[in-house]
């Protein structure tokens, strides 16, 4: 059975409660088991982005606790869940969850499945009209927030692994997030379009930078927005450090909305998460 968030959020992937307390040391190198462990899916013929490659980011800081995130190939990304009074530490905690993630990923239960995919669309529907107060007779509303593009792009990737195909999923919430999805809704894009388009695509500095430019102009005509959104995705992503969960869409979130405050020339009056 999937194990589910207890507040599960618009295609959240499922997390592991009550793993991550053992501070124990093994005698595991973490951090080598991590990539020997990609490395060996690759081997075995699994289609990954960017290799076996395994991406560790340190979040700059001059003293303890200090944080480190590691994006996995497929596009999930884990953060240090302890106090780490070292970054080799924090490297070694970001390493120990994203590992235990890794090894249940293998499990049948994170294959992208037709009972999956009613389960996580009901989710993301669910979730849609608790944002937006739409009725439930209101059949509008799952194309307008994207749940319609879900639907087909989890149908189209039937048969992966919810880690593998984490960056696809990312580009999509952000795409929700950034009111992307509506707006080309309204200019009559089909879902099959828009998914054929993006999942040919990579999250890169391209998307960042555009989505960033889309926030900056919402800050000048509403003065404020961007300041409020960037406090509620530190507040997200420091929450769902500490729990263990997945990251890297409140972390993209984040990076986004930074990049806009630093290319308006805020960068000096960021907050640190």
């Amino acid at each position: 059975m999937m194990v589910y968030p207890e507040e599960p959020s618009i295609w959240s992937i499922p997390h592991l409660p009550a793993l991550y307390e053992d501070d124990g040391d093994y005698g595991v190198n973490v951090v080598e088991a991590l990539q020997e462990f990609w490395q060996m899916k690759q081997a075995r013929g699994a289609d990954l982005k960017n290799g076996a490659l395994v991406i560790y980011e340190s979040v700059p800081s001059t003293s303890q606790p200090y944080v480190c995130y590691v994006t996995l190939p497929g596009g999930s990304c884990f953060g240090s869940f302890q106090n780490c009074p070292t970054k080799a530490e924090a490297r070694r905690s970001s390493a120990k969850i994203a590992l235990m993630n890794s090894v249940f990923n293998e499990h049948p239960s994170r294959r992208i499945s037709d009972e999956f995919i009613e389960k996580a669309v009901n989710e993301a529907r669910a979730s849609f009209k608790g944002d937006s107060g739409a009725d439930d007779d209101d059949s509008s509303a799952d194309d307008g927030g994207g749940v319609g593009a879900f639907r087909f792009m989890l149908e189209s990737n039937k048969g992966r692994t919810m880690l593998e195909f984490q960056e696809l999923m990312t580009v999509f919430q952000l795409l929700h997030w950034n009111g992307s999805l509506k707006a080309m809704r309204e200019r009559q894009c089909s879902r099959q379009e828009v998914v054929a388009h993006y999942s040919n695509r990579s999250l890169d500095d391209d998307m960042r930078t555009q989505m960033a430019l889309d926030w900056i102009a919402r800050e000048q005509e509403n003065p404020g927005t961007l300041s409020r959104e960037l406090s509620q995705a530190e507040r997200e992503l420091e929450t769902a450090r500490l729990a263990g969960r997945e990251l890297r869409f409140p972390k993209e979130k984040k990076d986004i909305l930074m990049l806009a405050l630093t290319q308006m020339g805020g960068g000096n009056n960021t907050m640190n998460s």
